[in-house]
């Protein structure tokens, strides 16, 4: 005669139905879908954005700076640009965190964020150093110091530091010269190469975001 209790097997089976059915849901509420991984990578984009108008700003104050040579407001130009340099830096190293976790485990992207952020550090190194060396001016360039002058005559004065130009202080000025130039033509070509490489990171986060949303 057929019971309408079920059976022991019958209840471990629903049991097991309905804890793999849950498992799935939870996996669903914890994982996120590929639509937040899109939204992470477009404020990543949204940020070097904001890298590139600040490194705009930055070179437009400094070719002010070399014309009309306000120090005080190119310092004070200086002092933003590296709070919004900051800033972009802590929120970027907050994706890669992201990326890293157990919420995402996209250990690639995180890397590829990484990758960028190095890179951004030695194209500020090599931005301050040219600005630098521009600054300074090449060593025939740069003006003669009159702070140690003897005044013969009111209108006329000699400067005790200036010396008879020989062969041999000729070829020191112009091997000065050619250290000078190499070293900006060096530092040039290193930010060339720098962009070069962030804008080929950038390509892979966008061919991402594009697989992304294809799925």
């Amino acid at each position: 005669m057929l019971s309408g209790k079920p059976s022991d097997e019958s209840l471990v089976e629903d049991f097991d139905t309905k804890l793999s059915t849950k498992d799935a849901m939870e996996m669903e509420e914890t994982v996120p879908d590929s639509t937040s991984t899109v939204l992470l990578l477009r404020k990543f984009l949204e940020i070097q954005r904001r890298r590139a108008e600040a490194y705009s700003r930055l070179k437009r104050g400094f070719s002010e700076y070399m014309t009309s040579g306000r120090e005080a407001s190119y310092q004070q130009l200086c002092s933003e640009i590296t709070i919004e340099f900051n800033d972009c830096s802590k929120q970027v190293r907050e994706l890669e965190s992201l990326f890293r976790g157990p919420d995402y485990c996209r250990v690639d992207l995180a890397q590829l964020l990484r990758a960028v952020q190095d890179q951004e550090k030695e194209k500020l190194q090599l931005t301050a150093t040219i600005q630098l060396l521009k600054k300074a001016g090449r060593p025939s360039e740069r003006l003669v110091s009159h702070e140690n002058c003897k005044f013969t005559k009111p209108q006329e004065h000699e400067c005790v530091h200036v010396r008879e130009i020989t062969e041999a202080a000729g070829t020191e000025e112009a091997e000065a010269d050619a250290e000078y130039d190499n070293a900006l033509k060096e530092a040039i070509r290193g930010v060339q190469d720098v962009v070069t490489t962030i804008n080929e990171h950038i390509e892979e986060v966008r061919y991402e975001i594009a697989a992304l949303e294809g799925e």
